[in-house]
């Protein structure tokens, strides 16, 4: 039993033993990509450096490091709303206590 491969999950995952994709009739004449080589493929991927590969890593890398510095940014935004609000307090707590103070003093 010879079983074919899907685009999901190909018989063979080495590029050089697929076979190339092939457009359709339905198609236009010039959207097809060119017929694939296998014998091409080392070819095709020399200018895949170590950079290119770990590319994806470093994006999600510094998404990840820009959404820690907005949480930090918002929590410090809401610590220092709150600060404000205990300073607003507590200034009222000593306006009524020095007011408490001068009406015991002046009786």
């Amino acid at each position: 039993m010879s079983a074919t491969g899907t685009i999901d999950r190909p018989l063979t995952h080495d590029p050089q033993k697929q076979a190339p994709m092939t457009s359709s009739t339905s198609e236009p004449a010039g959207s097809a990509t060119p017929v694939f080589f296998p014998s091409a493929a080392p070819t095709a991927r020399q200018n895949r450096t170590r950079e290119m590969q770990l590319a994806p890593e470093a994006l999600a890398r510094a998404h990840m490091h820009e959404r820690l510095r907005e949480v930090d940014a918002e929590r410090q935004a809401v610590r220092l709303v709150a600060a404000r609000r205990m300073q607003r307090r507590a200034e009222r707590v000593s306006l009524r206590a020095r007011r408490a103070l001068a009406m015991a003093v002046m009786h």
